[in-house]
């Protein structure tokens, strides 16, 4: 058994069955390795969509995602893809070839410091040895899942790679985990249900650490039982079925969708922030909470942030933590919260205000692919104005069901991730939504996906411009300038890359364009051609 061997066997013991990334001459043993060991190697054109790639793998497995890269150039290109890890917490491990020790001191081509480079972005750097190098993968991957989740970055010499592994060696296998569960009588949870018992106007702000450790469920049952509305981030969209009439849907970056959020917070006097991490949200959130009302952040790892006070932070594993807390509260009838109907109100102003106002344009683009996509179905939507009126007028029903950048914001993302989800297999159709700009950063995992296999629908909303940054020029009082781009052929580009392509200026036509793509065999581009005014104060 080779070291490269004992590295990946460790790798799949922790459960990952999937990896991503660019191959150069020094890792070509760990690829044959990692093959061998059952995880499968997806091909992209670009080291940071690989990054991303794993982000989406890791965000529908569970599992920490994998990027296998080469050194220097193939590592420094993957940079933005790690930062964005780091940004979004997603546990991922960087491994990238590097030369042998012997000849770095008279070797300089292509060399640099890989640990200096990622300092600002991972959790720790590990290089390799011969000895003990299943614990130091165990120990990365360890380091990589610890709250706050992240990114850990692993050298390994080609050398050292293809080496015998010593004699004792054996893969490490990852510890099985007891996770404590709070009991319904524990008096810091019956306290906490006495104050929500006893509130008129509580409110949930739920984030994405609720939606992605299984506490939908139990999060579901306390708005329902309790009558509390819930307002989650961009990032935990359908933590809460979107369709209910207490869910007020996401907040962070719309400030039409905000205004109507925050007049409503004003009026709280109990705020339960569940899982909540202000990464997302923008300087209007800035001490959002009124100084009546009582804030209680309950999460199993503390966000840190000054975005708000917190009169209590309890500290427990959210699934149990909000069982107990139901359990607490009892079957009783909930006192009359919001007995006015604020809450109903500020959600029938939000429908009001992201009714389509035309029956074309991308409203009407996202309205009628609800309507056409399943429940069943994953969703990855990319930075830039689209994003912003898709996540107001979008109504997911599941955890985990929406992927996107939502604390780094970075463009070119919903490709990559959406790659990554279905190449995890993720049930259900995989739709990458993206504007010009982010899909002509990540063209080429166009091929990706067609040497792949992977049946994913790639949606552009079509408006040649970088549309977001022209309305903040025009908010400043500026001209456009930078942001106009040429319209591209996009249909017959994905004709090129071996997929299917139409262009569609209809409901009508993309309702057609839906159907056939979700019965396809291979991946589709179906691009929306609208005018970039209409999201002139749309959002």
């Amino acid at each position: 058994m080779r070291i490269a061997d004992l590295i990946a066997q460790t790798l799949a013991a922790h459960g990952i069955r999937h990896a991503f990334g660019m191959p150069g001459g020094e890792v070509v043993t760990m690829l044959d390795a990692l093959e061998a060991a059952g995880i499968a190697f997806t091909l992209a054109r670009n080291e940071t969509a690989a990054a991303m790639m794993a982000v989406g793998a890791s965000a529908v497995t569970g599992a920490p995602g994998l990027l296998l890269t080469t050194l220097g150039p193939g590592l420094a290109n993957a940079v933005n893809g790690i930062a964005d890890a780091q940004q979004e917490q997603v546990p991922l491990l960087v491994i990238s070839g590097i030369v042998e020790a012997s000849v770095r001191g008279r070797y300089t081509h292509q060399i640099l410091d890989h640990a200096a480079l990622l300092r600002p972005l991972v959790k720790a750097s590990f290089e390799v040895a011969a000895e003990g190098a299943a614990e130091t993968i165990a120990r990365a991957l360890a380091l990589a899942v610890r709250a706050p989740a992240g990114p850990v970055h692993i050298d390994l010499s080609p050398v050292l790679a293809a080496q015998d592994a010593p004699a004792a060696s054996h893969p490490v296998k990852p510890p099985i985990r007891l996770h404590p569960v709070p009991a319904g009588d524990d008096p810091v949870l019956r306290a906490v249900a006495d104050k929500i018992a006893h509130s008129r106007h509580p409110i949930i702000l739920a984030g994405f650490e609720a939606a992605r450790c299984g506490a939908a469920a139990a999060v579901t049952l306390l708005m329902d039982q309790q009558r509390i509305p819930v307002i989650t981030t961009y990032k935990a969209k359908g933590l809460v079925p979107e369709d209910h009439p207490l869910s007020l849907g996401g907040a962070g970056l719309s400030p039409k969708a905000d205004k109507v959020l925050l007049e409503l917070i004003a009026k709280a006097d109990l705020v339960l922030t569940i899982g909540y991490d202000p990464i997302e949200m923008r300087a209007g959130w800035l001490d959002a909470f009124p100084a009546t009302a009582q804030v209680i952040d309950l999460t199993a790892h503390p966000a840190d942030h000054g975005m708000h006070r917190v009169d209590q932070q309890v500290i427990g594993p959210l699934p149990g933590t909000i069982a107990a807390l139901n359990w607490a509260l009892g079957k009783s009838a909930p006192p009359p919260h919001w007995a006015a109907g604020q809450a109903v109100a500020a959600r029938t102003e939000l429908h009001a205000a992201f009714a389509s106002p035309a029956a074309w344009g991308p409203h009407a683009v996202f309205a009628t692919l609800q309507a056409a996509l399943p429940e069943s179905a994953t969703v990855t939507v990319d930075s830039g104005a689209h994003r912003i009126l898709f996540s107001q007028i979008w109504q997911a029903q599941r955890p985990l069901s929406v992927l996107q950048s939502a604390g780094f914001c970075t463009m070119g993302a919903a490709l990559p991730l959406a790659i990554g989800a279905a190449r995890a297999g993720v049930p259900g159709p995989v739709v990458a939504i993206m504007g010009d700009g982010g899909l002509e950063m990540t063209l080429g995992e166009l091929g990706t996906l067609r040497d792949a296999g992977l049946k994913v629908i790639v949606l552009v909303v079509q408006d040649v411009s970088l549309a977001l940054i022209a309305l903040k020029q025009a908010q400043a009082g500026l001209a456009p300038a930078g942001v106009a781009m040429g319209r591209t052929d996009y249909a017959a580009l994905a004709k090129a890359f071996g997929g299917a392509g139409e262009t569609v200026e209809s409901v009508g036509a993309l309702g057609a364009a839906l159907e056939r793509a979700l019965a396809a065999d291979g991946f589709s581009l179906i691009a929306a051609a609208v005018d970039a005014e209409a999201y002139r104060g749309a959002f």
